[in-house]
């Protein structure tokens, strides 16, 4: 990633020192990073969509289609114009309330709703000091966390929160650049962590770079290789991910699915201007031992003219199953069959897409719906819109998340806030 985000994300984990010399340096090393990102000139630095006010009633300046009803859960602490804080993702306890993880802001907290009015009443602290915690995912009672270096185990304190300890299941991922990673426990028993690039186009040194890893609960490696002989395990389960953060299994085939974010500041020719319109954004199928392209292709199989690969480097990807806009950010995605939705919806996805950075016209900043036949994803269209208002945005949404009510729920960091939408008949 480059420009701006990529400056304030790898300053954010500096040292304080660090940090100030690389805000000196400004937009000479933005050009450079794309110079060292693939050779597309840059006419003009874009930026995410700038900060509007919150409205005072942000549910009433929410569009979703009819009989779809949206409220405010919880407020938390926002990120504002800030990355990588406040509301992230979050995972419904055995307990039956909303856990949720706040990546820079160190901390997990858990939103109880114990009389069910559709509120939380109040935040509760589950751990605080963690080293950017993203994806929460719970095995049994058991509360697992991806910070930024690994996976920890969070342990109570007679029964209760906050966490006594966290104890360490898998350590030494590799951090810096797309560096918060999600979590979560798939059907089959297993842990599933995306791990980021450490760019924006680059040839990885770290094979764990760019790829969807699997680990067994307690640890082990478990990817699509197993161990033979001396040579150990690996826990790679899919590669060429620049950086899927958001997966789901479908509820009827149990086929995975992610998200994955496409490199910024590309050009349809060698040497071209940068075209806002590429590369589009994928959600991709995911299998064991399939690679889905990057840092050379992307979508149905295009060369990168400024980073080629191999020939036959794109044959051998296996394209997206379906895209969205250019540089949207989809991220947190979730099937809608436990929810109160009518039943053309239950075999669908919400996807969250948080909304570019580097487009002059900003795309993303909204929720769509991914619609399925037969099992498939066929086509994308809006579910939830009205945060981004004449190219400037009061929220972005992260993730989704269905709760034992029925109601499914989207969180949102720029403006501090949990989201829950249900289904109430459409009025005659």
């Amino acid at each position: 990633m480059v420009g701006k985000e990529y400056l304030e994300r790898r300053t954010q984990l500096m040292p304080k020192c660090q940090a100030r010399q690389v805000h000196r340096l400004g937009l000479w090393l933005q050009v450079v990073a794309v110079v060292l990102g693939g050779g597309a000139a840059v006419p003009a630095v874009a930026d995410m969509a700038a900060v509007l006010r919150v409205p005072d009633q942000p549910a009433q300046a929410l569009h979703l289609p009819p009989g779809f009803v949206v409220s405010v859960f919880a407020r938390v602490p926002a990120a504002g114009s800030d990355m990588f804080r406040g509301p992230r993702f979050m995972a419904f306890g055995p307990d039956g309330h909303l856990y949720l993880s706040t990546g820079l802001d160190r901390k997990i907290v858990m939103l109880p709703d114990r009389n069910h009015d559709g509120v939380a009443d109040e935040v509760v602290t589950v751990a605080d000091q963690m080293n950017a915690p993203q994806g929460l995912a719970f095995v049994g009672e058991q509360l697992f966390v991806a910070n930024q270096e690994g996976i920890v185990r969070l342990e109570k304190r007679d029964g209760q929160w906050p966490a006594a300890r966290a104890i360490p299941v898998v350590s030494g991922l590799p951090m810096g650049g797309h560096t918060l990673k999600n979590l979560k426990l798939g059907p089959d028993g297993f842990l599933y962590l995306n791990v980021g690039s450490s760019c924006n186009v680059c040839m990885e040194s770290d094979p764990l770079r760019a790829t969807m890893l699997r680990y067994t609960t307690d640890g082990k490696p478990a990817g699509f290789l197993p161990g033979v002989g001396r040579h150990p395990a690996s826990p790679i389960w899919a590669a060429g991910l620049r950086n899927s953060q958001g997966f789901a299994w479908h509820p009827t085939t149990g086929a995975m699915y992610a998200t994955n974010d496409g490199a910024d500041m590309r050009a349809a020719h060698k040497g071209g201007t940068v075209d806002d319109a590429l590369p589009p954004e994928h959600l991709n199928q995911i299998e064991p031992g399939q690679h889905y392209g990057w840092p050379h292709c992307w979508g149905d199989r295009v060369n990168d003219v400024n980073f080629p690969g191999a020939a036959e480097a794109c044959d051998e990807m296996t394209p997206p199953v379906l895209t969205f806009a250019s540089h949207a950010t989809p991220i947190g995605i979730s099937f809608l069959d436990h929810t109160n939705f009518p039943a053309e919806y239950r075999g669908d996805a919400l996807v969250a897409l948080h909304g570019s950075w580097n487009r002059e016209a900003p795309s993303g900043y909204k929720v769509v719906r991914v619609h399925f036949e037969l099992d498939r994803p066929v086509a994308v269209s809006d579910f939830i819109t009205g945060w981004l208002q004449d190219g400037k945005a009061w929220g972005r949404p992260v993730d989704i998340a269905v709760g034992p009510d029925g109601a499914a729920y989207v969180s949102d960091d720029r403006a501090g806030m949990i989201y829950r939408i249900v289904y109430r008949k459409a009025a005659r």
